[in-house]
């Protein structure tokens, strides 16, 4: 069922964030912090491959994303959903479902046998897709799924996520230099509004989350001596 009637973007934001913090989907470590893909220290980690396992939050969730992208691209503006690989295609999938669409999956590099293919699914010339993944950070992961769609002839001007740090400001820059919108449900500073009104984490372990939030880049600079 194609959703049409939900709250505002901040209301949105607000209960993502409560839906995240209930199923414990947000880690907090500020004493023994997480060491994320790049390699750098961060007193912050999201899950959201979590989501799948909880059917009322999911669906919900997906509902949300499903209006913000018809709110912020246009009711009419996609042809096909695409989700990249892995985190991503479960989320395409219930997207696709509510848009009425098809849905396509890309992989993170060619298949290596068969067709070497990185698109999974029918993607046709011409077709507008929209890219959905679990998260982004600083963006640079979805420039490579966006190329893969635009080498079918297809177009790739938008990408919807659950998850957006929201604390890196070169992210939107960098995905709109490609051509490439974002849209998400909610930020690290989402989180920690929530967080604070919950009482999910003790008051010390907020402040220095808060503190990497307003300067990551220093932060993690502090804790390796980069």
């Amino acid at each position: 069922m194609i959703p049409s009637s939900f709250p505002d973007k901040a209301e949105i934001a607000r209960l993502t964030a409560r839906m995240l913090l209930e199923i414990k989907a947000v880690h907090f470590n500020a004493a023994e912090p997480f060491t994320l893909a790049s390699g750098l220290p961060s007193p912050t980690y999201i899950d959201c491959r979590k989501l799948i396992s909880f059917p009322r939050i999911r669906s919900t969730l997906m509902d949300f994303m499903a209006v913000t992208v018809m709110r912020e691209a246009g009711f009419e503006a996609f042809d096909n959903i695409a989700g990249g690989e892995t985190a991503g295609i479960p989320f395409a999938a219930l997207v696709a479902e509510r848009l009425g669409l098809p849905m396509t999956y890309v992989r993170k590099k060619p298949k290596g046998y068969g067709r070497n293919a990185r698109i999974e699914g029918a993607m046709r010339e011409g077709e507008r897709v929209l890219l959905v993944e679990d998260l982004t950070t600083d963006g640079g992961s979805k420039l490579s799924f966006v190329d893969a769609i635009r080498e079918t002839g297809a177009s790739c001007a938008h990408t919807a996520v659950i998850f957006y740090y929201g604390i890196f400001p070169e992210t939107e820059k960098t995905l709109g230099d490609h051509g490439v919108a974002l849209h998400y449900l909610c930020t690290w500073w989402d989180v920690l509004e929530e967080a604070r009104a919950s009482g999910a984490f003790d008051a010390g372990t907020l402040a220095e989350v808060e503190s990497f939030l307003n300067a990551p880049r220093a932060w993690q600079e502090a804790r390796t001596g980069g």
